[in-house]
């Protein structure tokens, strides 16, 4: 069986991309702020400031990214839910259209140059034409294929794993948007933290990052509201490591053992 196109794969990573360029679309390229202080004494702009030096200081984050506007397509994430750092390590899931068309899910497991993905049967069925979703469904079962970002098949979800490359594009974008004025709201719990609402005043869509009312001033979470989709992100775990354990070998398939294998000649499913 030949495994999943690399182009689908990719799809399937980027979420985080979209995430990335709402933020800058409010953070400024300015110079860093100092991050002291209580929130009431600084304005909006600065309040964003300082929270994108924090994000752009933060050696590890847990990421999670939601789409509406994903719910009803199969082939990309609605949900992405990472814990990664900076040296790209990371551990998580990725779920395909959660709302009416359900894509399936995919764990996913990255320590240095090594990866492991997990698709549940449903992910492989809509993801791979005809019966070569059901083939790799069967063959797979409910094992990891393993290998390295030097595989095309995995280097594009291993991607998703990269928070400096999550951090460039959110830089890039934040360089490249136009600078919107912000409103500052009242401050109000998200989670349980004390947040201040900083809401754009010149875009179409309603776009609002929270920032922690307390210093270190941290984005702990943004969102983007259209008049039929939204797309929300929080941030939390900043500096907290990325777990190191990895599947077991006996849990695992190499992603070489799939490469031209055909029914006759396919290894056993688990």
């Amino acid at each position: 069986m030949a495994g999943p196109t690399p182009s689908r794969l990719h799809r399937a990573a980027r979420a985080p991309v979209a995430a990335a360029f709402v933020c800058a679309t409010l953070l400024s390229a300015g110079p860093a702020m100092a991050d002291d202080g209580d929130a009431e004494d600084k304005s909006a702009q600065e309040l964003a400031d300082a929270a994108k030096k924090e994000l752009l200081d933060a050696k590890s984050l847990h990421l999670k990214v939601k789409n509406s506007a994903e719910d009803r397509d199969t082939r990309k994430p609605a949900l992405v839910d990472l814990r990664l750092d900076e040296n790209g390590n990371c551990t998580g899931e990725l779920r395909m259209g959660t709302g009416g068309a359900k894509g399936g899910s995919v764990d996913l497991v990255k320590r240095g140059d090594e990866v492991w993905i997990k698709p549940d049967a449903t992910f492989w069925k809509t993801q791979l034409p005809g019966r070569s979703g059901d083939l790799a469904a069967e063959l797979i079962g409910d094992r990891y294929v393993h290998g390295t970002t030097d595989d095309p098949m995995l280097d594009g979800l291993a991607g998703t794993c990269d928070l400096d490359s999550f951090r460039d594009r959110l830089k890039d974008g934040s360089d490249r948007a136009t600078k919107d004025e912000l409103a500052k709201g009242d401050q109000k719990k998200v989670a349980g933290t004390e947040v201040v609402p900083l809401t754009s005043a010149g875009t179409k869509e309603r776009i609002t990052l929270y920032a922690t009312a307390d210093a270190p001033h941290r984005l702990v979470r943004a969102t983007e509201k259209g008049s039929d989709e939204s797309l929300s992100m929080t941030l939390t775990d900043y500096g907290k490591p990325v777990p190191k354990k990895t599947p077991s070998a006996e849990d695992s398939i190499d992603v070489s053992d799939l490469r031209g294998t055909g029914p006759s000649q396919a290894p056993h499913a688990a």
